[in-house]
């Protein structure tokens, strides 16, 4: 039992695709809770968001609710899924490296733990359970 625990040729041939599933719809569902509130103030022209890479206030509001809720929507889905993390990457880079930098480690936390999730199913990929595996199989 212990052996068998601590060997990875005695998982399943699709760990790594429900890993990636369960990372997808995880992140992207929670990132939704943060990038609706902002797609909300967006729509009522309620411009109050932090302008860190000095861009302006609108642009910045505009690139953070993009990352945050249609590129979460393609992540849940699994479509074009390492397309749309870069824009979420760079998102919860910006937020760690640039607005929480001087900030303790447990109010930079959230935006870490999502930079590296993000990070990690960007080399994990979309897994089979996804749009982008389907349409892979429709090419072939």
């Amino acid at each position: 039992m212990i052996q068998k625990l601590f060997s990875p040729s005695s998982w399943s041939a699709n760990a790594t695709d429900w890993a990636s599933l369960i990372l997808r719809l995880t992140l992207g569902l929670l990132m939704l809770s943060h990038g609706i509130p902002k797609l909300m103030k967006l729509l009522n022209g309620t411009m109050e968001f932090g302008d860190p890479i000095g861009i302006g206030v609108p642009a910045s509001l505009t690139l953070t609710v993009f990352a945050e809720v249609f590129c979460s929507i393609l992540i849940i889905i699994g479509f074009w899924t390492r397309l749309a993390l870069i824009p979420l990457i760079i998102t919860m880079a910006v937020a760690v490296f640039i607005v929480h930098i001087n900030d303790d480690l447990g109010t930079m936390e959230s935006a870490l733990m999502y930079l590296l999730s993000y990070t990690a199913l960007f080399l994990l990929g979309s897994g089979i359970y996804s749009m982008d595996a389907v349409l892979k199989r429709k090419a072939i």
